[in-house]
């Protein structure tokens, strides 16, 4: 990702920190493998309403497992590394999300580069991937890619165009990569192909991002910490 230093996290900066984090990582992690796998069982099964409703009552019961403290909207988990860096509940990226496919994003000599695979959560047309949801991977990808430039931004603008259907269930490739600035905007070209024929476009994307300024930043994410909204402007 970005060449900047990641600010940590935990307030003590200790081993003990570090090594609970990473154990928390790993649970969410865990649980979101599970959640992605439930998921999906569920938009293909074809059990019995009995066997639903079963289900069902097993659901409920395994959610109010989950006590305690509840983060506020907006509140930054301890474990993601806000701006640039990996966000857990992430829709697109998140190990802990049961919505994600999850993308894994590395980064490329001229941006980054994005794999995952589509599944049964996300389908529109029968056996395909829904329109909104190559959407949602190319913006992601294209805003995580303004903060690898150094850049932190938000979508202002987003033109999609659709070549080919994304089919489900097939190794996904998708590309960002920053082509110009002009102030605090950014602008950003993004392309979703099969990992097996990367020169075949199936979707791509035109994007403008705008970097907020440090007031901006603080009003919309009142979450950070100072450092860190410093780190944003730069």
């Amino acid at each position: 990702m970005s060449d900047r230093p990641r600010l940590p996290r935990t307030g003590t900066g200790t081993g003990t920190g570090i090594e609970e984090l990473d154990h928390q990582k790993a649970a969410i992690t865990r649980l979101g493998h599970e959640l992605r796998a439930l998921v999906e069982a569920t938009v293909r099964t074809d059990a019995s309403p009995d066997t639903l409703h079963r289900v069902a009552d097993g659901v409920r019961t395994v959610t109010g497992q989950l006590t305690g403290r509840r983060r506020a909207p907006g509140e930054i988990p301890e474990v993601d590394e806000f701006p640039a860096g990996p966000r857990f509940y992430s829709p697109v990226t998140g190990a802990g999300s049961p919505l994600a496919p999850p993308m894994r994003v590395t980064a490329a000599d001229d941006g980054l580069i994005g794999e995952c695979t589509l599944a049964g959560a996300h389908e529109g047309p029968p056996g395909y991937g829904h329109g909104g949801v190559s959407a949602m991977l190319l913006d992601e990808l294209m805003g995580r890619a303004c903060a690898a430039a150094g850049t932190p931004g938000l979508t202002v603008s987003l033109q999609m165009r659709y070549h080919r259907p994304v089919l489900l269930g097939t190794p996904l490739r998708i590309t960002a990569r920053v082509t110009g600035k002009d102030d605090r905007k950014i602008f950003v070209n993004g392309s979703i192909t099969s990992r097996t024929a990367p020169d075949a476009d199936l979707v791509t994307a035109e994007g403008v991002f705008v970097a907020p300024d440090p007031d901006s930043t603080r009003a919309l994410f009142p979450g950070l910490r100072r450092e860190m909204v410093e780190e944003l402007r730069g």
